[in-house]
């Protein structure tokens, strides 16, 4: 009954370990221990641990971006809709030699651009172009005709009367249409085709509109292609009937 229990004893050293944890108070480092070095401050941490991942926004006291400070900031840039202020515009000298047409010059004649629009239906089909002076459609030989035949199909017909109504519309007295074909056989079959096909389209056009109506018809076969012959989708954009005529004025 004479022994000292060693309990209180330690409690007291268990108590001084987690109260040198709580208050953040550090051991002494032995020998065995590596230096300790300093901590590394805001910047020092952005610099030996950079990011790969280029939308990382830096916080804290990283670099700020180019510009980012406003005016006089290198890489700043005012938004687009601040012009800033007015300059006075630059004086010209009018006999200054550099503007002066050589002797005997004069000025061409002012004139208005041949301005043109083009629709084409999603297949290719037909195509309609539209210019200040004149107005052409370009048909497909195949929703015109059979294969290798001068006979409009029975569609063909309700495709070639909108281009007279738009004739009677214009009020254009001369039209031209014109046939061609791809490079496939001979020059000569080719030329034959294109220039039945052509006189196919003018009748159906001329007994749609006015008999005062005078038409160029001409077959030039392979000549003037739009495409290349070479493969089939250019082939068949070659074969084809174009109706051009002027605007009215």
């Amino acid at each position: 009954m004479g022994r000292t229990r060693p309990y209180p004893t330690r409690a007291v050293a268990w108590s001084s370990v987690v109260a040198a944890l709580v208050l953040g108070v550090t051991a002494p480092a032995s020998a065995d221990d590596p230096e300790p070095g300093p901590t590394p401050s805001v910047p020092d941490i952005a610099t030996r641990y950079p990011t790969a991942d280029p939308t990382t926004i830096p916080t804290g006291q990283a670099p700020s971006l180019p510009g980012e400070k406003g005016p006089g900031d290198p890489g700043f840039s005012e938004p687009p809709d601040n012009i800033g202020d007015v300059e006075e515009p630059v004086e010209v000298d009018p006999e200054a030699a550099g503007l002066r047409l050589a002797d005997g010059a004069e000025l061409a004649e002012p004139k208005v651009l041949d301005i043109k629009f083009v629709t084409e239906d999603l297949g290719g089909e037909e195509r309609r172009e539209d210019s200040t002076v004149r107005t052409k459609f370009t048909l497909q030989a195949e929703v015109l005709f059979p294969k290798d035949s001068p006979k409009l199909d029975d569609g063909a017909k309700d495709r070639i009367r909108k281009i007279a109504e738009e004739i009677e519309k214009q009020g254009s007295t001369e039209v031209n249409v014109f046939g061609f074909t791809d490079d496939l056989g001979s020059y000569a079959h080719g030329k034959k085709l294109s220039r039945k096909r052509a006189s196919a389209v003018q009748t159906e056009l001329a007994a749609r509109l006015d008999p005062d109506v005078s038409f160029n018809v001409r077959g030039y076969s392979e000549d003037y292609p739009i495409a290349d012959n070479r493969t089939e989708e250019g082939r068949e954009r070659n074969r084809r009937v174009e109706v051009s005529f002027p605007k009215k004025d």
